[in-house]
């Protein structure tokens, strides 16, 4: 049975398919200890979200796609933060030096991996991904990480915004509860993105020139 709710947004021409380009890249937001240390404030309980983006960045490099890593950090205090740093207070976890920002074991930039730092939600925002995307001719980004209604919305935003078609992959984004995760997966799919599942994002880098 259709969802009343699915069904209104189609026929007002919401949730249109963008599809797959050419050229995908895997872009991986902001996975850090801050979101699976139970002793901080901005503990999520996303670890299966984390084991689904590892595996999709394992099976990007086995397929030769770029994987970009996004992470957060500030100037200690959040000089460089602004009016976002004022606004959420547990942002200090992402000071420089704070050990909460580092990588996690399952999901962590290796040599010759771009890694973009941000101050603000979105990857785009202040920062050269697009430039560099653009740079190797992508036209797809996949987007997975932490929290799906924070940063992967954001980017999700941004990049179609910036000519990508994004690919957010369900199964590998995360968010402290279920409510605000499933309503930015909605609201990407109506509206920026295709919400696809991990399953779809590892057959379709198996593809050359997919």
């Amino acid at each position: 049975m259709t969802d009343p709710l699915d069904a209104d947004y189609e026929a007002a021409g919401f949730r249109g398919h963008l599809g797959w380009g050419q050229q995908p890249a895997l872009l991986v937001v902001d996975i850090c200890r801050a979101y699976l240390d139970r002793d901080s404030a901005l503990y999520a309980g996303v670890e299966d979200a984390v084991a689904s983006a590892a595996r999709l960045v394992d099976a990007a490099r086995t397929s030769g796609v770029p994987v970009v890593f996004t992470k957060v950090e500030y100037e200690p205090g959040g000089a460089d933060g602004g009016f976002f740093y004022r606004k959420v207070g547990a942002l200090a976890s992402f000071d420089r030096g704070n050990p909460l920002g580092d990588w996690v074991d399952q999901c962590r930039p290796i040599a010759g991996e771009v890694v973009v730092t941000k101050q603000y939600a979105s990857a785009f925002f202040g920062t050269t991904l697009a430039s560099t995307l653009r740079g190797w001719d992508v036209d797809t980004v996949v987007l997975c990480g932490l929290s799906t209604s924070g940063c992967v919305r954001a980017s999700g935003v941004d990049a179609v915004q910036h000519g990508f078609r994004p690919m957010v992959v369900a199964e590998a984004c995360g968010d402290r509860a279920k409510a605000p995760h499933d309503a930015a997966l909605f609201d990407l799919d109506a509206k920026y993105a295709d919400v696809v599942s991990e399953a779809e994002a590892i057959a379709q880098f198996s593809i050359p020139g997919a």
